[in-house]
């Protein structure tokens, strides 16, 4: 609590009034008569002095006008960070300075039209972010590409045989499957949502072939809504042999959980770019080139190796 910005406010239990007094149970006796308080004050004194009674004190604090989200700040500090979680990071940047991973050019924020309305660009946002699961950013920026040819809107995608689709999407992984879930998504979103695509975490994971880290990526680039971290491969790898996660983690969705924990929220949007890119470049999934990493004096997987 910040102390600027408390006041202490001390007041005093009041005393029973003159004319009544309490019974043992706490119970209030009606007001003696004039004869019987004179006998009463008989039976009452003694030579031996009373003991006064203390006073309580009653203590109430009360947080300053623009304060009351203070406290609430500090019980949201996280207990536990990683260490060196900080310089880890600035040393990412730097490697990430260029911008010259595939992520960076054919991400789900670059695969839409740009001269679409709004609406579309949302639909090829999710469609992108669909094709991308298991698929190098390239495979997927080769088959948008083939498929915004023929005009990609939801109509277009509902009027288009299933092998058809299929030839337009392959070679991305799992593209059969990757059919049926784009038919089945698109036409729940012209039946539900006017053909726009949901604005929340819960009915984007709703619709077939949709994960969570699609619905989080969705958020951010179709809504520009950051609802969580997106958490794929590469940042499930990354976290992992940093120790960024106070235990082990066997899945990108305990991650991403074990991540919003403790990383400050104002991270969370730039956090799976900067990873996947570094993923990508340095810290590969096998044989990571650590001799090339400015973070292999700190990593506890480098120094593992």
């Amino acid at each position: 609590m910040n102390a600027a910005g408390v006041r202490m406010v001390v007041t005093r239990a009041r005393s029973p009034g003159t004319g009544a007094s309490l019974r043992p149970g706490g119970e209030k006796a009606a007001p003696l008569r004039s004869g019987e308080a004179a006998a009463e004050g008989r039976k009452s004194y003694s030579p031996v002095k009373r003991r006064r009674k203390a006073r309580r004190l009653s203590v109430a604090y009360e947080a300053s006008e623009g304060e009351e989200g203070a406290g609430a700040e500090c019980l949201q500090t996280p207990s536990w960070q990683p260490q060196d979680w900080r310089q880890q990071l600035d040393n990412i940047r730097t490697m990430r300075s260029g911008k010259d991973a595939p992520v960076d050019q054919l991400g789900a924020e670059h695969c839409f039209d740009p001269s679409a309305s709004p609406k579309v660009q949302r639909y090829q946002v999710l469609l992108s972010l669909m094709l991308s699961s298991q698929t190098k950013d390239q495979v997927t920026a080769g088959a948008m590409q083939r498929l915004r040819a023929r005009g990609l809107t939801v109509d277009s995608i509902l009027q288009t045989d299933d092998s058809t689709l299929g030839t337009l999407i392959y070679p991305v992984g799992f593209w059969r499957s990757k059919v049926k879930y784009i038919k089945q998504t698109t036409a729940i979103l012209q039946q539900r949502y006017g053909g726009d695509i949901p604005a929340s975490v819960a009915e984007l994971v709703a619709l077939p072939g949709v994960g969570p880290k699609m619905a989080h990526l969705a958020m951010a680039v179709a809504w520009g809504t950051v609802s969580g971290i997106a958490v794929d491969t590469h940042v499930h790898r990354i976290a992992n042999r940093l120790r960024w996660t106070k235990e082990a983690t066997r899945s990108p969705e305990e991650t991403r959980r074990a991540l919003e924990e403790w990383l400050p929220r104002e991270l969370w949007r730039e956090i799976n770019g900067l990873l996947v890119g570094f993923g990508q470049q340095t810290c590969l999934p096998v044989r990571p080139r650590c001799q090339a990493c400015l973070n292999r004096a700190l990593c506890p997987a480098a120094r593992g190796l």
